[in-house]
């Protein structure tokens, strides 16, 4: 399989041949998940460790799950209580895991670029899961995956992303993704709410939902996310909802096939209507939290072997030395 990486760190340092990799397997774990015998023995002998410095309760449980499935050891270590709190670096936590031998690093932070320095420190493949406003890949992949199945095809789609998408990696990992595999993306929002690089992206940009919507393949609604403001960026959630949120009469700008995602935790009645949320005939949400736990098999397995490979190539190296 073509797949060179040794950290999944963002989608931006994947080729569209690796996508495609990741998501071909993923399809594999997709018809493992849903057999009565769940269980793999891919991982067997390595060691998972979840460090969440952020609580996300669906991603570290997906996670998880994907590496009990897979045969691993998995521990979640409870960051709220580590010794960062008392003081501790991130190096020295890198020099502590290193101690530990583990194999895979799931890490999720809110700073951008965390996890990227973790992974120049520690002697094991590292998983983003989330870092501040940078990326969040495994979301971004798992929506890729949602999509094909659905529309038979990952390219050549118009794909509407709506919301808040200045505070998002969801959406900047799902624009970096759909753009490699050659999508129109269209960019929804109030303007408070785009990024002050937008252009640069080399999207379209609507602050009017039923233009964004028109025509659209894919509407990909995001989360408002109020942890990550500092100031008065919307109105009121009911005036948010009045303009940006998703529900049938802007959804009818949309091709009638076209699907609706998002990738949770819902704010029924900001984001999305709850009846479009529900609509069985539209809307993926569910398909795409199973999808989550396919990927991530996926992406922990490639990287295995790719550790794999390099361990054993290390070994022969030293014994060469010997």
């Amino acid at each position: 399989m073509a797949f060179k990486q040794n950290h999944l760190l963002g989608i931006e340092p994947l080729h569209p041949t690796e996508i495609t990799t990741i998501l071909d397997l993923a399809e594999e774990y997709v018809a493992l998940n849903r057999s009565s015998e769940k269980h793999g023995t891919t991982l067997a002998g390595m060691t998972q460790i979840n460090m969440f410095f952020e609580a996300s309760t669906r991603t570290q449980a997906s996670f998880e799950l994907a590496g009990k499935r897979l045969g691993a050891d998995v521990m979640n270590m409870a960051m709220a209580q580590s010794s960062l709190k008392k003081g501790e670096t991130l190096i020295d936590t890198a020099l502590t895991l290193n101690a530990m031998h583990p194999d895979l690093l799931v890490v999720r932070h809110g700073r951008s670029g965390a996890v990227n320095l973790l992974a120049e420190k520690v002697n094991c493949a590292v998983l983003n899961a989330g870092d501040g406003k940078h990326e969040h890949p495994t979301q971004a992949l798992l929506d890729a995956l949602t999509i094909r199945r659905k529309k038979g095809r990952l390219h050549r789609l118009s794909i509407a992303i709506c919301g808040d998408i200045a505070h998002s990696r969801v959406a900047r990992s799902n624009l970096i993704l759909l753009g490699k595999m050659e999508n129109r993306v269209r960019l929804v929002g109030p303007p408070t709410l785009m990024p002050r690089d937008v252009e640069e992206f080399g999207v379209e940009v609507f602050d009017d939902m039923r233009e964004g919507l028109e025509g659209a393949d894919v509407v990909m609604m995001l989360r408002l996310q109020r942890e990550r403001m500092d100031g008065g960026f919307v109105p009121s959630e009911r005036e948010y909802f009045h303009r940006y949120g998703l529900d049938a009469e802007k959804l009818a700008y949309a091709k009638e096939d076209a699907i609706v995602m998002h990738p949770g935790p819902m704010n029924r009645g900001v984001e999305i209507d709850g009846a479009i949320a529900d609509d069985i005939n539209r809307s993926v949400i569910q398909e795409q939290v199973e999808m989550g736990v396919a990927v991530r098999m996926a992406a922990m397995d490639l990287l295995a072997r790719n550790l794999r490979r390099a361990r054993e190539r290390q070994r022969l190296r030293e014994a060469a030395h010997g």
